[in-house]
This record gives C-alpha cells, sequence and structure tokens, in this order.
C-alpha cells in the first residue's frame, strides 16, 4: 500500500501535529445560578457539582475560575416567588438580584466577560418565556419586555446580552433599544435555534422556573421554542437573527444537534455558541457515577466534538473541571 492513514496515528506527538481541532478554556462560558441571600450555598440534586449560591460567593467562585482561565460567564437568577408575575417587571428592576449580580462581578474582576439570560420565565408566575394575553403568548408586548431587561443589563454593565426567549423579532428591537441609550459597544448573543426539548430538565428544577398550564396555553413551550423534528427552520431563524444584528448565535442543546451545528457553520460567519444543556450534563455525570463511563475523557470529548461541529464557544457547567483538565 502506498497510502496508510495509520502512519499519522502512530504515537501522541504525530496525532498532536495533524489535530485538526483542539479544546482551550478560551472555548468555555460558566453559567452559573445565583440566590437570594449571603453566604449561601445549594447543591443541585439533579446536576452534580453544580450549585445555586449567593452574590457573594457567585463573585468568589468567578474569580477562582478566572484564573484557571475561565473568561466568560452566563447568568441565571432564582427569583423569589414574590416577585413574580404576568409581566416579568423584576426583570429590569435596577436594584434587582441580576443588577446587582453583573455590577458586583465587574467590580470584582473587570476582564471577565459578564452575558446575563435575558428571558421572562424566572420572573414569571407562569414560568413561560413571554407575558400571556388572551390565552397565548404575546410576542410584541413581551419584546417590549425584553427590551426593558436588555438595556437594565447594560446599564448594571453587562458585556453581551444573551436572549434565550426564542420570540420573533426580539434581537432587532433589543439591538435598536442598546443603540438609542448609547450602549453601542454591548453585544447581542441570540439563541437563534433554540429547540423545545427534554434536555431542559434539571436547569428548570435549579431556577423553579418550569412552565406551567395557563388558559390555554399547555405546559410546554412549543409555541416558541423550536420544533426538534426540523432543521431547515433553524438555518432560517440564525440567519433572520444575524440580519437583525445578532452578534454571536446560539445552537441548543449540544450534542444531540451537532447537525444544526455543521449546517449553520457553512452558512455565516458569525461566531456560533453551543450549550451543553442540564440534562446532557446530568446524563454523562450520572454514567460516571455508575462507573459506566470516564468522567473526565467523556466531558473532553463531548466538549470536542461540539467543536468540530463548529462551534466557537461552548457553555458548560463543566467548564471549572474541564479547564483544570486541560491546564494539567
Amino acid at each position: 500500500m502506498i497510502s496508510r492513514n495509520r502512519r499519522l496515528r502512530t504515537n501522541d506527538s504525530i496525532r498532536g501535529l495533524v489535530r485538526e481541532t483542539n479544546l482551550t478554556t478560551n472555548d468555555l462560558v460558566l453559567p452559573m445560578f445565583v440566590m437570594e441571600g449571603n453566604n449561601k450555598k445549594e447543591a443541585i440534586s439533579s446536576m452534580p457539582g453544580v450549585f445555586r449560591q449567593s452574590l457573594d460567593l457567585t463573585v468568589q467562585t468567578v474569580k477562582e475560575n478566572y484564573d484557571l482561565g475561565i473568561k466568560a460567564v452566563n447568568l441565571y437568577m432564582k427569583v423569589s416567588d414574590n416577585l413574580k408575575d404576568n409581566t416579568g417587571k423584576e426583570a429590569w428592576n435596577p436594584n434587582g438580584l441580576m443588577q446587582n449580580t453583573i455590577k458586583a462581578i465587574k467590580d470584582a474582576v473587570p476582564g471577565v466577560v459578564v452575558m446575563p439570560d435575558v428571558a421572562l420565565d424566572p420572573y414569571s408566575m407562569y414560568g413561560h418565556d413571554g407575558i400571556i394575553k388572551n390565552g397565548k403568548i404575546d410576542n410584541d408586548s413581551t419584546v417590549e419586555a425584553l427590551v426593558k431587561m436588555g438595556i437594565s443589563h447594560a446599564e448594571a454593565g453587562a458585556d453581551i446580552l444573551a436572549p434565550s426567549d426564542m420570540m420573533d423579532g426580539r434581537v432587532l428591537a433589543m439591538r435598536e433599544g442598546l443603540e438609542e441609550n448609547g450602549f453601542t459597544d454591548v453585544g447581542i448573543l441570540s439563541y437563534a435555534a433554540k429547540y423545545a426539548s427534554a434536555f431542559y430538565g434539571p436547569f428548570r428544577s435549579a431556577l423553579d422556573s418550569a412552565p406551567v398550564d395557563v388558559q390555554e396555553i399547555p405546559a410546554d413551550k412549543k409555541t416558541y421554542q423550536m420544533d426538534f423534528h426540523n432543521s431547515r427552520e433553524a438555518i432560517d431563524e440564525a440567519l433572520r437573527d444575524v440580519e437583525e444584528g445578532a452578534d454571536i448565535i446560539m445552537i441548543k442543546p449540544g450534542m444531540p444537534y451537532l447537525d444544526i451545528v455543521s449546517k449553520i457553520r457553512e452558512l455565516i460567519t458569525q461566531p456560533i455558541a453551543v450549550y451543553q444543556v442540564s440534562g446532557e450534563y446530568a446524563m454523562l455525570k450520572a454514567a460516571a457515577q455508575n462507573g459506566w463511563l470516564d468522567n473526565d475523557k467523556v466531558l473532553l470529548e463531548s466538549l470536542t466534538c461540539i467543536k468540530r461541529a463548529g462551534a466557537d464557544m461552548i457553555f458548560t457547567y463543566a467548564a471549572p473541571e474541564v479547564a483544570k483538565l486541560l491546564n494539567r
């Protein structure tokens, strides 16, 4: 034989020379759950190693992870029930938990990229991403609320807004709102192809934000999140968000949707983010804890596969332990 592909697999040094995809700490974004209180930390049972933390401990964790090389965080708030209503107005409270968390992180670690989640579900009494009117999620009034929310995040010091709501037209409205208020440097990472997935279960438990039946609306998000049977629709969503001014495009979930990542990678030049969601993380952790999989190896492999498919950055709850593995 003249051609033997195995020649370039002979040893680790050769394999490293010809390696096409490399995972580094620069690729990692850490999602974090913040709760009210001081010096409080609660384990999330369905997500081993992940916690809800009060603001002070959140800042401490950001500092520690920044030293590991994790330069970006994605923030979610666990909101008290007494602050929830149908409008989600607590979401743009200038002294709200999200706004205070953004300020505290930027004061303590100015170099970290803060990406707050922009969606109403943690603030909704119904657990939905939108305002309910006449028996359905009202798109346009929700977009108005999201713009208020996004501007309040920018005022607090956010670097990149991360709207995860899947309302139509919200990227353009948010971009216009930011420009009109002088926040020309604040970016938008749009959840362009966010599927109505069963892999989000542990996340909703972490924030107590699972949707409920209300009026004619079922306890799911299928009228605004994407149908997992579709791929062409994801391309349309991504291209529309790029036209509306999105700086980064998000595809969510991760590994079950790598075909979507690959297809969109071929069509846009903007950076692509992929979210290894709570259900993916929980499955890997459960298998590792039972001795069925090697925890370190499957974490590195799963994230490398996401990057190989076309991701420029990966949101993962495993970011701290992956950073330690990469640094080692």
